[in-house]
């Protein structure tokens, strides 16, 4: 019998060759076993391992194709990628933002008060900056404990911990299907196996968490609740009742990631209904300027000492200057002060894509930063998303966010907060006339 990496290389080779180009359709498994005498399910695993190479990208009802563009690795969305016009990441600035923090910041260079921020620090810094913390995470009537504070270097290093602490190697994390891919590079690093999520308009299913913990038991779930990315969906209330509900009876923790949730912060977090198995992530960089990175994790007081202890082994705590810096910023009302320009901000990119992209169907959030996309039937998302590239505009296609080996759905996720507005417009301007058209065209430009 063949090896299915066997046939993998032979099907590589022709497209490396060309007798399979860009955008060719593989036929059925089934059709795809008889041409090659292997058996189905070995046809299956030639699919997951093209898969993973990066040389086909399977679509939902629409079946597998060689892809038009470059392969994304999971970290992809972690750097930008250098394009004239990017929409693949979500660094939101506001014109007042640098002068604001400048102004904060006089105090702080005092020769006295910086040899104190110079100092080491552990991962609880100290008990005036956690108070600071806790009022400025707080939202909805919920304010954290500062004793339940911790801090690390930026967001992903406080994922990293928290995954660290609470998921073994080999165990299994459930994420919604659709995720910050970030999440699966962090996991892939940790040797974490994550399993997709069901989610509806709602966002998280909480059925498909028992399902999968029936399945083979999970040690956590994360979750996204409120403008979740990429699909800036916020969880109703009854819904995080239910979910609530379902993580209690199955002890199972959540550790839920509130970094969009500035945006929406009317909303309480779903820390308040289960704080006693809730780890809450979130960081500054996206409230204040993205070369500005502190992570926060607040935990319930058993989980302190292995969250702490995961900061301290991975080197991902914060640095003291910047506990101190976040401190002062939050005391002078420089992030409420931010905070209000961005959400303002957020929600004037939000009309242009929908005046720019009026007619498409669009998922988002008037709050939000994100859209999500489903593209014409005409087009698939790595041959749109190469053509985008042609015209100097960078997005990032449906796959980058998909969970495992299920089928990415045809769409793809635009980032409103990099480009000035004036850009922005006009790349929406752009991706617009690019839908309405069709992929042959390209081919004659």
């Amino acid at each position: 019998m063949r090896d299915y990496r066997s046939v993998a290389d032979q099907v590589a080779a022709e497209i490396r060759s060309g007798a399979l180009k860009p955008g060719d359709r593989l036929p059925p498994q089934r059709a795809f076993a008889r041409r090659y005498g292997i058996a189905n399910s070995t046809a299956t695993r030639v699919y997951q391992e093209l898969g993973r190479r990066g040389l086909t990208v399977g679509e939902v009802g629409r079946g597998t194709f060689v892809r038009a563009a470059a392969p994304t690795d999971p970290p992809a969305l972690g750097e930008p990628a250098g394009s004239r016009i990017d929409l693949e990441f979500t660094y939101p600035v506001v014109p007042e933002q640098s002068a604001l923090l400048a102004g904060s910041l006089e105090g702080l260079l005092r020769t006295d008060v910086l040899q104190e921020a110079l100092r080491p620090v552990g991962p609880a810094g100290d008990p005036a900056v956690r108070e600071a913390a806790a009022d400025l995470l707080t939202r909805g009537g919920w304010r954290p404990d500062p004793a339940r504070v911790l801090f690390a270097g930026n967001g992903r290093q406080a994922l990293s911990a928290v995954f660290a602490a609470l998921v073994p190697p080999g165990a299994r994390l459930g994420v919604e299907e659709l995720t910050y891919p970030v999440v699966r590079a962090i996991a892939g690093r940790l040797g974490i196996t994550l399993v997709p999520l069901a989610m509806d308009d709602d966002g998280l299913v909480p059925d498909s968490v028992e399902e999968a913990h029936r399945t083979g038991p999970l040690h956590a779930v994360y979750a996204q609740p409120v403008l979740h990315n990429p699909l800036s969906l916020t969880m109703p209330a009854p819904r995080a009742e239910r979910l609530a509900e379902v993580l209690g009876r199955l002890d199972l923790p959540l550790i839920e990631d509130t970094i969009w949730a500035f945006l929406h912060d009317e909303l309480p977090p779903l820390a308040a209904l289960v704080p006693e198995r809730t780890v809450l992530v979130d960081s500054l960089s996206k409230r204040l300027a993205p070369g500005l990175s502190l992570g926060f994790v607040v935990a319930p007081a058993p989980l302190l000492g292995d969250l702490a202890a995961a900061l301290r082994s991975g080197g991902w705590t914060a640095q003291h200057f910047n506990l101190e810096a976040a401190a002062r910023w939050q005391r002078e009302g420089v992030v409420r002060r931010l905070v209000r320009a961005k959400q303002k901000d957020a929600a004037v990119r939000q009309e242009l894509a929908a005046r720019h992209l009026s007619g498409f169907s669009l998922r988002t959030d008037p709050r939000s930063y994100h859209c999500w996309w489903r593209l014409p039937k005409q087009w698939r998302a790595d041959t749109f998303v190469a053509a985008a590239a042609r015209y100097g505009i960078g997005v990032p296609p449906a796959a980058a966010f998909t969970v495992g080996d299920a089928h990415a759905p045809n769409a793809i996720r635009l980032g409103l907060a990099t480009p000035r507005p004036e850009k922005l417009a006009s790349a929406l301007a752009t991706l617009a006339g690019l839908a309405r058209s069709m992929p042959e065209d390209m081919a004659t430009d």
